[in-house]
């Protein structure tokens, strides 16, 4: 329970923002940045904790928002029982990629690539199939009830996408302990020393994979709730792949707190950014790339691993202080 205690007190501590203030630009800002800390998270577990690094995140993230939004619009099913399918669906994607992916043994940068192009596959098949609106995009109705997961107020949501990053931070703290996350770190730092101990890769991978797929889906299923709108270039565009690697890289890529540290940062930042400039095109992704060319420069571990060292200099100098005293009696 004890290592259970950080998250929970970061969560209720997080809880209780709608309380202090009801301002839709705050609650607003933070449930962006919950969204991006979810499928960081999601990311995190494959790439940060597997070392499989996936540049098409988008997929799942757009599968679970397509698959929620379809099955509200066009069959009427409720919209709390579209979350789970579309949850479901996200992680059938990625056990399908995953599968034709690590049995067709690719890695590193192949792997990247292999998931980037079935990202845009995905894309380009939404932008012209009528069932998701084609260029148009679908709509979901205006329906201000609780059953129909929209509210009258921001504070829900907020509390909602709060709850499925505890969720995320539970989940991903669990593995850590468990022969499947002693597994995945082998993996990540010795894919053929850990084969050759008798771990199944494979299997490992592709479960990283379908877990990893179900939490990004997960993002993608409480966007088109929160928007009511998503078009191909939403659901499956580079953007939530970039914001889905920038946030654990930059918090602290394998650490459980560091893709909800990292999308906090990434959200700042962009604000800021929107801020000093206004809305040029673009420019939010330069200050993006030099903040990661900066923490991999100087800061591999990221947030967390900054974060980590200077508590270890302060234990440290505490440590310090009593001997330095009993050393002068002498």
């Amino acid at each position: 329970m004890r290592g259970f205690a950080p998250i929970l007190m970061v969560t209720a501590l997080l809880a209780t923002v709608p309380l202090i203030t009801s301002s839709n630009v705050v609650l607003n800002f933070l449930v962006v940045a919950l969204l991006i800390a979810l499928v960081g998270q999601g990311w995190n577990l494959l790439g940060g904790y597997g070392g499989q690094y996936s540049f098409g995140h988008a997929a799942f993230f757009g599968t679970g928002a397509y698959a929620t939004a379809i099955l509200q619009v066009h069959y009427g099913l409720n919209a709390w029982l579209g979350l789970l399918i579309g949850i479901a669906a996200g992680a059938l994607v990625g056990a399908v990629i995953g599968a034709l992916s690590f049995r067709s043994g690719l890695k590193g940068s192949y792997f990247a690539l292999v998931t980037l192009a079935f990202a845009e596959v995905l894309r380009i098949i939404a932008s012209v199939a009528p069932i998701t609106g084609a260029g148009v995009g679908t709509l979901i109705k205006l329906d201000l009830r609780p059953e129909a997961f929209q509210f009258q107020s921001r504070a829900p949501f907020y509390w909602i996408i709060l709850a499925l990053v505890c969720l995320s931070l539970v989940l991903i703290r669990m593995i850590e302990d468990s022969r499947f996350g002693a597994y995945l770190v082998a993996l990540r730092e010795n894919e053929d020393a850990a084969q050759a101990l008798g771990v199944n890769t494979t299997m490992v991978k592709l479960l990283a994979m379908t877990i990893s797929a179900a939490i990004t889906a997960a993002g993608g299923c409480f966007y088109a709730q929160y928007f009511l709108f998503i078009d191909a270039g939403i659901a499956y565009g580079p953007w939530i792949s970039v914001e889905a690697l920038l946030a654990p890289i930059i918090g602290g890529i394998g650490t459980v707190f560091g893709p909800l540290l990292g999308a906090l940062v990434v959200k700042t930042l962009g604000e800021l950014t929107k801020l000093m400039t206004g809305d040029a095109p673009g420019l939010d992704l330069v200050i993006y790339g030099s903040v990661l060319i900066l923490v991999i420069a100087f800061a591999p571990r990221g947030i967390t691993g900054i974060l980590l060292d200077l508590r270890h200099r302060l234990v440290s100098l505490r440590r310090a202080a009593p001997a330095s005293m009993g050393g002068g009696h002498g």
